[in-house]
């Protein structure tokens, strides 16, 4: 099972992916809108830690199992310190900071640089001993590279030079010299060292502590430099393996030849530019017999250096500590330490571990880039957003469960455009079924109010009609008495005729289907009104025999209203068309003149009781009402478009009908 070197503090991420878009194995995960860290595939690089603004990240911690080691009575612990601690520790001298980690409980205080010495000669034998021949290997100091390799390309874990790494190699010739009873403690930039002690060293580095966990301690222990006695690390010593955190560090001090008309050595490093390495040896285009590969761009670049100072500073930092440390370096002191145990095991084997992704056939690729809108290659912007180079690499990601479709940031804009259209088209047909609503609440209230009022006036207008007829038929009334009862006849007539329109507003008709062609419907409506000759109609109907289920008696009331007020609106003359249009489930009626329009003031009134712009005597305001109650019995709608701006267009009113083309399609 792996180790969870690193994994995601969920309160803290925002899914910004860019934890997926820097990390070299593609060890992330974005699922349900989290990042998560597939332990199989971390290779513990740290660079996702390096690279969260937000914090997100937090690194496995030995702490507490280092203070443990401390606490034992009668272990003696070494402190093996890697060689980069001049880059982070610069608020105190080597010395105060060697004292810091003896204050800390640490029996011995040893610098991994004389690993690398000691590894160094073996990879100078290793060169000289294939050189010309095909045989080529990475170099195995970095302990993410060599993650990388035994999980994510297990087929090249035959090409892993066969030698321990400086961590391993100090603790084993710790353990010669002071005794196998010896506990070791890493300390360095590195999260990968923590697995590669669980995983290659054979148990002989008990723990790691990266440079942020040593920060730690020093503050729980209240330790501070300038009240430690300094000292300097204990034997052996180490000569130019100090250099290995920089890039190139192992080539140098195993003095390989690294100049480009040289086969011996190549130098990557990087966390993008490693893995490009790796296909390249893969491909054979790296033709060297070693190649150092370096996840970070050196160790002085790693996770667990805290120091804001640039590379080339914290080279700078590395070659005076190195200077310093060679003012009292004694050669021959040495020599005798690097050969002191010759059978000093410094080999070692590595197992290749496939934890590599299933990959999808093109079939399926193109079936999900389909999904996210890409079709085409022009559709495929590679953006980068979602966290991956291409759209091919992230939907290769989507198929193998480590990647949303709602990360591609094109597609969403595109579905959330779309969504944001549907919504406003949703409400405007909420906002119009609402109008709908509280008009038909408002007609239903005044119809109940109309039809009480008008079984109570027609009564006595009935008496007064009749009446009055009796005394204009009446032989002695005078002349002048005779012109005033005309008037009061006619004046009652027009009441009657608006008590018979409440009448017809509230009464609650059925509806009786039947069916009907819509063309000979559209015909029989011009019967009943008179067309001036200076207005021309023009039926538009597409087929001639096409048929409805409608209550023609009905809708005939419907389009005798909505006549009437187009030529009423066309006192000049002009055109009136009448339109029907039809689909399986609807027929839609047009009413279209060019008039004179109806105002935008008076647009919300036209179907208000009562409402008329004609002149007393000459309109009831009933017409529009009946006309909407009738549409609304058939469950259907109706509504007008109108202009009376010259500036903006023709003037003129289209009214529309929308009627369910069969009774059962509501």
């Amino acid at each position: 099972m792996a180790l969870e070197l690193v994994t995601t503090i969920g309160d803290r991420c925002k899914v910004c992916y860019t934890c997926v878009r820097e990390c070299p194995a593609k060890a992330i995960r974005i699922s349900g809108g989290q990042a998560e860290v597939i332990q199989e595939r971390c290779i513990g690089c740290g660079n996702c830690v390096q690279v969260c603004s937000q914090k997100a990240k937090a690194v496995m911690s030995s702490v507490e199992q280092v203070k443990e080691l401390l606490e034992r009575p009668g272990l003696k612990v070494s402190a093996c310190v890697a060689p980069s601690f001049p880059v982070e520790f610069t608020d105190c001298s080597p010395e105060q900071f060697i004292g810091m980690v003896r204050a800390l409980g640490f029996d011995l205080v040893n610098e991994v640089a004389f690993g690398a010495d000691l590894v160094s000669e073996k990879y100078n034998e290793l060169v000289k001993r294939h050189s010309g021949t095909k045989r080529r290997f990475i170099a195995t100091a970095c302990a993410a590279a060599v993650e990388y390799v035994e999980h994510l390309s297990p087929h090249l874990t035959e090409s892993l030079a066969p030698l321990a790494s400086p961590m391993v190699a100090m603790a084993r010739y710790v353990h010669r010299m002071y005794g196998d009873d010896v506990a070791v403690v890493f300390i360095g930039p590195c999260i990968a060292k923590k697995a590669e002690a669980v995983e290659l060293s054979r148990g002989q580095v008990d723990q790691v502590l990266t440079f942020g966990e040593l920060r730690e301690m020093f503050r729980d222990a209240g330790i501070d430099p300038d009240k430690v006695i300094p000292t300097n690390f204990d034997p052996p010593f180490a000569k130019l393996g100090g250099i290995y955190p920089v890039s190139g560090g192992l080539v140098q001090t195993a003095k390989i030849d690294e100049r480009l008309m040289s086969s011996e050595a190549a130098v990557v490093d990087g966390h993008n530019t490693f893995v490009e390495a790796i296909r390249e040896f893969e491909s054979g285009a790296i033709q060297a017999t070693v190649v150092e590969v370096m996840a970070c761009n050196g160790c002085i670049m790693g996770p667990s250096v805290s120091s804001s100072v640039p590379l080339y500073s914290r080279r700078a930092m590395i070659a005076d500590y190195i200077r310093h440390r060679m003012t009292t370096f004694d050669p021959e002191k040495w020599v005798e330490d690097m050969y002191r145990y010759p059978d000093l095991d410094l080999s070692q084997t590595f197992k290749p571990e496939d934890r590599r992704m299933p990959t999808p056939s093109r079939e399926e690729v193109n079936d999900i880039l389909a999904r996210l809108g890409k079709e085409t290659a022009e559709d495929e912007l590679n953006c980068g957003a979602c966290g991956y180079d291409t759209c091919l690499e992230h939907a290769i990601a989507i198929f193998q469960g480590l990647a949303e479709g709602e990360m591609c940031l094109p597609h969403t804009i595109d579905q959330l455009k779309s969504s944001v259209t549907e919504l406003a088209d949703v409400n405007k047909r909420l906002e119009h079924a609402q109008h709908a609503l509280v008009q038909g609440e408002k007609l239903a209230s005044m119809g109940q109010l109309a039809a009480g009022i008008a079984h109570e006036v027609n009564n006595p207008l009935g008496v007064v009609l009749m009446y009055s007829h009796l005394l204009s038929e009446d032989c002695d009334v005078k002349p002048e008495m005779r012109e005033d009862l005309k008037i009061i006849t006619e004046q009652a007539d027009r009441c009657k005729r608006i008590v018979s329109g409440l009448l017809n507003f509230a009464r609650q008709n059925r509806v009786l289907l039947q069916p009907t062609v819509l063309r000979k419907f559209l015909e029989s409506s011009l019967l009943g009104v008179q067309i001036p000759d200076n207005i021309k109609v023009e039926i538009q109907c597409p087929d001639h025999e096409a048929m409805a289920e409608l209550d023609s008696d009905q809708l005939m009331q419907v389009f005798t209203n909505l006549l009437v007020n187009a030529i009423e609106a066309m006192p000049d003359g002009g055109r009136i068309v009448l339109g029907c249009q039809f689909t399986e489930r609807q027929v839609i009626f047009r009413i279209a003149d060019n008039g004179v329009g109806i105002p935008p003031e008076n647009a919300e009134k036209v179907f208000t009781p009562f409402f008329t712009t004609k002149p007393v005597g000459r309109g009831t305001g009933l017409g529009l009402p009946v006309s909407y109650g009738i549409v609304k019995m058939h469950r259907g709608d109706i509504r007008f478009e109108s202009n009376v701006d010259p500036d903006r267009g023709p003037t003129g009113t289209t009214f529309f009908i929308t009627l369910p083309r069969y009774g059962n399609n509501v």
